[in-house]
């Protein structure tokens, strides 16, 4: 059973899912228009719930988590928040699962508190260095709050186009339509600048001391493979996971197997 509620960290509101009971595992969603944490991570909750405690914030500018006063968001703002989320939470420890802009998010906020957090899946992530801004990600971020919008987004994603049915295009339609004037702040033309922002430097990922398993689709086109592989070079325990046959949204795509990867992994000491 999924627990919503709302957390006050540094004095902003943060919309939380959470749900199971165990070890803390923060799951950190990606940046396509009408995402969320509960829309990103519900059936992980649901599947890891009986091994894990799942926290799955919305980042500040997305679903019910506004921006701070004075912010227009950001790899930083993003990192701090939730860390200080964590710590609000009372969780010592803990992992990190971060899906796209959500995986930069979570190498941050490992080499940051490296103390704390215990394991990283960056899935499908953003942050590599010298990782351009592709044409797909660029149309992502700039994807209209309308049902042709919602619908070439979802193509985008996915490899598998029978996922893209007229149920999902409805719901994502909404969640875009919901948070459109906050994500029409975030990722503003020109759109390279903001993917430079989400790049990691290699200080950063040398301070990154947890195990990394780094999962990607090998037809991801929002964040290909090839411009991820750096991570390979820059990261001190790390691990690659591809999925063939998967575009950009592993947990979608090939649920129970990322499920299972997840739970191997969070379960290695």
């Amino acid at each position: 059973m999924m627990d919503e509620r709302t957390v006050v960290v540094d004095g902003s509101p943060v919309h939380v899912v959470q749900g199971g009971t165990g070890p803390a595992v923060l799951l950190l969603h990606g940046s396509g228009p009408g995402t969320t944490g509960s829309g990103a991570w519900a059936a992980a909750i649901e599947a890891l719930g009986a091994s894990w405690h799942l926290v799955a914030p919305d980042h500040a500018g997305f679903g019910r988590t506004p921006l701070p006063p004075g912010s227009r968001g950001g790899l930083r703002v993003w990192t701090e928040q939730a860390a200080r989320l964590m710590d609000a939470l009372g969780h010592r420890s803990y992992a990190v699962v971060g899906h796209s802009m959500g995986g930069a998010v979570a190498l941050a906020l490992a080499a940051a508190r490296p103390e704390q957090v215990t394991h990283v899946v960056p899935v499908s992530t953003m942050g590599a260095p010298g990782a351009p801004l592709s044409p797909d990600l660029d149309a992502l971020w700039g994807a209209p709050a309308t049902e042709e919008g919602a619908r070439d987004m979802l193509s985008r994603l996915l490899l598998d186009q029978s996922l893209v049915t007229e149920q999902a295009v409805a719901a994502r339609t909404a969640a875009m339509r919901a948070g459109e004037a906050a994500f029409d702040t975030l990722f503003p033309p020109p759109r390279a600048r903001w993917a430079e922002d989400l790049t990691l430097s290699e200080q950063t990922l040398a301070a990154v001391r947890a195990p990394v398993l780094l999962v990607h689709g090998a037809q991801d086109r929002v964040t290909p493979l090839p411009a991820t592989l750096p991570l390979l070079d820059h990261l001190a325990d790390v691990r690659l996971h591809v999925l063939g046959r998967c575009g950009h949204a592993p947990a979608v795509e090939h649920q129970h197997a990322f499920h299972r990867l997840l739970s191997n992994f969070l379960s290695q000491g």
